[in-house]
């Protein structure tokens, strides 16, 4: 794909929206299956998908090969998150409801991000980014505040034991998802097209995947139901949502990306409302509503000037997108 240099932030913000719509349907969609073990959705989702991706992608990781060898402790890490990323996720939407457990382990994403690329790339924080992102991050705690109402409150201490289980589930689920979005976003910035650098990222992430599936993924065959759910969770939120992510970063800082996904949040408690049965009540809503703003103010603009048309997948753009100088943080500066 090709798109004009200014244009570059705007298209990566859209593919990131688009891939946030559909993983915001992955709750919901787990909850189709209540006899296959998170685990199992997890393992499947994002091992079946990440390998999905590895053969979609495998002459182009073939041509990058020495490339990416030579970045291995980058992918390493990168697939590492991956692995963590969705038994974490999975087991804390199982524990504390889909609504709850989407919006902490995507609503901490954004501010992992940020932490990892100042520390590691020594980006600083725009004014912009800060103030959408912590708009973005409050819609998402009114979400979840809102997720416990007063007759949820007082249950047992198993249910509260759970419920706060759950919630540190989240935070690793955010953590891991920042650190291996930071990664893909280094190795396109290095100059690996998104194809190879998605594809060795998730591919090997999905292998360790593989004893996970192994050991919890027979409910799975149990019924067209459960199959059906695990081949939709592969194919389209975590394969399809996925390449969608990949061009989103090849085009905006990973900081920006995680936050502008804090719309999947949304998506998935708008989804446990209407298809679960959840309730959210109306602080919920006027949280929905403040992640939906945030959008607005994180969704980078576009350039008036003009470049000459280069290739999407080998252009990140993260000066631009994140409103730095290039000087400070230029292409040479992410390949490192």
């Amino acid at each position: 794909m090709h798109a004009g240099h200014g244009n570059a932030p705007l298209w990566g913000a859209l593919f990131v929206v688009a891939a946030s719509i559909l993983w915001g349907t992955t709750g919901t969609a787990a909850t189709l299956a209540p006899g296959v073990s998170p685990l199992a959705i997890g393992a499947v989702a994002m091992g079946v998908g990440g390998l999905l991706q590895a053969m979609s992608a495998a002459r182009a990781i073939r041509r990058q090969g020495p490339g990416i060898l030579r970045r291995w402790r980058l992918v390493a890490v990168g697939a590492a998150a991956v692995a963590v990323y969705p038994l974490a996720f999975y087991s804390s939407m199982h524990l504390s409801g889909v609504a709850v457990g989407t919006v902490v382990s995507i609503g901490s994403a954004p501010v992992a991000a940020a932490l990892i690329e100042r520390f590691t790339d020594r980006k600083p924080l725009t004014r912009r980014w800060i103030i959408g992102a912590f708009l973005g991050v409050g819609g998402a705690a009114l979400l979840s505040f809102a997720g416990h109402s007063p007759g949820t409150a007082a249950g047992t201490d198993g249910e509260a034991w759970d419920s706060t289980a759950g919630i540190f589930l989240g935070l690793l689920a955010g953590g891991t998802y920042a650190l291996y979005s930071w990664a893909a976003h280094r190795l396109i910035g290095g100059g690996i097209p998104s194809r190879a650098a998605m594809g060795s990222i998730f591919g090997l992430g999905g292998l360790l995947l593989m004893p996970v599936l192994a050991v919890t993924g027979a409910p799975l065959l149990d019924s067209w139901t459960n199959f059906s759910v695990g081949a939709y969770m592969a194919l389209v939120p975590m394969f399809a949502g996925y390449i969608l992510f990949g061009w989103g970063l090849a085009r905006v800082r990973a900081s920006t990306a995680t936050s502008i996904s804090l719309l999947e949040t949304v998506v998935a408690a708008v989804l446990a409302v209407l298809v679960v049965g959840e309730r959210l009540p109306a602080l919920g809503w006027l949280g929905a509503a403040v992640v939906l703003g945030s959008l607005f103010i994180l969704t980078p603009r576009t350039q008036r000037t003009r470049l000459p048309a280069a290739p999407a997948e080998t252009m990140p753009s993260a000066p631009e997108a994140a409103g730095t100088q290039p000087a400070s943080v230029g292409h040479q500066d992410i390949s490192r």
